[in-house]
């Protein structure tokens, strides 16, 4: 399968117009093909922008877009600026760190964390970024972050240093922490670091290059430890598969502690030596238009997101607004970080084709922080394999095809493309640890150069985890990544998780259908803000669906009879009697930072009584499966 043939030049009246200020990148054909221009050629990511300053220095990199009327541009960062700042950076840490000391990144969005992550490349510090925010959640997940990695300090802004002095004074493992501001003083020459302090180490392909702790989605977040060989070859798999190449130009809104933004976002846009414009996601989540009028104004060509990034773009964006927008450059939109949805994507085609969007951009891929990101992708240039199969086989892990006419028992399933370089993919029964024939479901294995090196002082979890082997295949080690799916015609598809199967009277069940049948029961309720799990009633697994409500349907909801349509759809299309279903706030079914639904956590606030209940409703049980009833009520 070719995946790497160039998509068609697409040319659009845009084109015609100057793109705001100065250029923001090359476009000489020839710069690729430079003698020792080819980004494999480099070992780290610090020797590759060094080169790159050097030999492009004066091209936009980094361009970022803050919210107003309209997205103005807040700042810019060309390559020589980048590996200035980050060489000042180094130079700070040297005073305070030795090579692989552990350090907290905590920044607003902005330009200031790009410089920040690569000057912890520069001198040899592990990065570990982590999302900024006030709430007690996400203090006290970082706080068991900065004792888990033994971080040794803080980076951030010095804007925010009065605020992070209050918020973690009183938190053992945080008020201990020197804060260390990165940005430039003012005025400039009261700085007593700069770029010309910084002494070049030696870096090693094996050496920790960052750690990244995983989202909390499915347990407690555990550090990924990505060398920088790990993320060498990771960036080239992006590169090949998604056809990248200096002419390209990427818009990225997601955050940059997130894998996907910060590999995908910050780091392969200076691996392939070309410009990006960043948005914050909360200006991005305000207002999904933005998102789409900066593809549009800087003629992007590769952006993405998860699945719901796309669904708020077909529910947010108006016609009005549509009417303003030119997609035609966009040849990726990558989309992946949660189970790809076969009809949000055909909606946000069907959608956006107006404006000059193509079905074949569409890139749906898989990914993990275990691999340091990627793992597969498809075809470019062409549309989204989608497969048919029967639901209720899938409920015995069996892959079956299934007709158009039996739309009852009929789920989509996108494929989400074959692995590169070297990786190798299995199917594996994961209690037998034996391969699975073609037409079974079973765990995703991964072998090869991108899996990262562990969990951070965690060699249990780390064996168990990234050195499992396969029955069959001698001492080459996988990666279990506990994601289930099958592979057909060489493309992958995905349909679960391990640990968030839930298993009534032994049939298997996708939380993630189930969530998706209950979101578009009514219009009361929110998409993808929903979490479908089971608990053990009366010794019997039962299914529990937890709903968030749209802010704006409070005031007339009829707690009932939207709770009457949950049960009726979930009958219907799952054959499935929920024993609760409970409709709570906004906000009230728990997330990564990522957006992923936390269902184990969800789990334990229904099991602790402490969900933010706008409604709920016990199911009639018989009298062996009947547990203790829950109030009904609405606020």
């Amino acid at each position: 399968m070719d995946s790497f043939r160039e998509c068609p030049d697409i040319t659009s009246p845009l084109d015609q117009i100057p793109i705001p200020h100065r250029s923001i990148g090359r476009t000489d054909p020839s710069m690729g093909s430079r003698p020792g221009s080819d980004p494999k050629n480099f070992p780290t990511l610090v020797h590759l922008l060094r080169h790159r300053a050097a030999l492009q220095p004066d091209d936009t990199a980094f361009i970022f877009l803050q919210h107003g009327l309209e997205m103005a541009e807040k700042g810019r960062l060309s390559y020589k600026e980048l590996d200035r700042t980050s060489q000042a950076v180094a130079a700070q840490l040297r005073d305070r760190h030795f090579p692989g000391d552990r350090v907290l990144l905590l920044y607003p969005p902005g330009l200031e964390i790009v410089s920040a992550y690569l000057g912890c490349l520069y001198a040899g510090v592990v990065a570990v970024p982590y999302y900024l925010h006030r709430s007690p959640k996400a203090l006290s997940q970082l706080q068991r972050i900065a004792a888990d990695a033994q971080a040794s300090s803080v980076l951030t802004v010095r804007s925010l240093v009065p605020m992070l002095s209050g918020l973690f004074s009183g938190l053992a493992q945080l008020e201990a922490l020197p804060l260390i501001p990165t940005d430039p003083p003012s005025p400039p020459e009261s700085s007593d670091r700069d770029e010309t302090d910084w002494k070049e180490i030696a870096l090693e392909e094996n050496a920790i290059a960052f750690l990244q702790y995983t989202s909390g989605s499915t347990a407690t977040p555990k550090g990924v430890m990505v060398s920088h060989g790990n993320l060498m070859h990771n960036l080239e798999q992006i590169y090949q598969a998604f056809g990248h190449s200096p002419r390209s130009r990427g818009v990225i809104w997601l955050p940059p502690y997130h894998d996907m933004g910060l590999i995908g976002g910050l780091l392969e846009p200076i691996y392939g030596g070309f410009p990006v414009v960043l948005l914050s996601a909360l200006d991005f989540v305000q207002r999904p238009v933005r998102w789409l009028q900066a593809i549009s104004r800087y003629r992007a060509t590769t952006s993405g997101g998860p699945t719901f990034a796309y669904s708020l773009c077909i529910e947010r964006v108006t016609p009005e607004q549509r009417a303003g927008l030119d997609l035609r450059s966009w040849k990726v939109a990558f989309c992946g970080a949660e189970p790809v949805n076969a009809q949000v994507l055909e909606r946000f085609a069907s959608s956006f084709e107006g404006c000059g969007f193509r079905r074949e951009a569409f890139f749906p891929c898989y990914g993990l922080a275990e691999a340091t990101l990627f793992v597969t992708g498809g075809a470019l240039c062409a549309a989204p394999t989608v497969c048919p199969v029967s639901r209720s086989a899938l409920e015995k892990n069996q892959v079956q095809s299934v007709s158009d006419r039996n739309e009852e028992d009929k789920r989509e399933v996108v494929g989400c493309g074959w692995t590169r370089m070297g990786q190798t993919l299995a199917i594996v029964d994961p209690e037998s640890k034996a391969r699975c024939s073609d037409d079974q479901v079973g765990e995703i294995w991964v072998s090869g150069p991108s899996l990262a090196r562990g969990y951070w002082n965690r060699p249990i979890e780390t064996e168990e985890t990234f050195y499992a082997r396969l029955n069959g295949m001698g001492d080459r080690t996988f990666l279990r990544t506990g994601d289930l799916g099958f592979i057909k015609d060489g493309n992958l598809f995905i349909v679960g998780r391990l640990k968030d199967l839930i298993i009534i009277r032994g049939k298997n069940h996708a939380p993630g259908d189930i969530e998706w049948t209950v979101m578009n029961s009514h219009p009361a309720l929110r998409p993808f803000c929903g979490a479908a799990f089971g608990v053990d009633l009366a010794g019997e697994e039962q299914l529990v669906i937890v709903q968030e409500v749209e802010r704006s349907s409070l005031k007339t909801l009829d707690a009932e009879g939207v709770v009457g349509q949950i049960r009726q759809a979930v009958a219907r299309d799952h054959g499935l009697q929920a024993a609760s279903v409970i409709l709570v706030h906004s906000g009230g079914v728990p997330k990564t930072s990522s957006g992923k639904i936390q269902r184990r956590l969800c789990r334990e606030r229904f099991l602790r009584n402490t969900l933010d209940r706008v409604a709920d409703s016990r199911a009639r049980l018989s009298p062996r499966q009947q547990a203790p009833a829950l109030n009904h009520s609405t606020e």
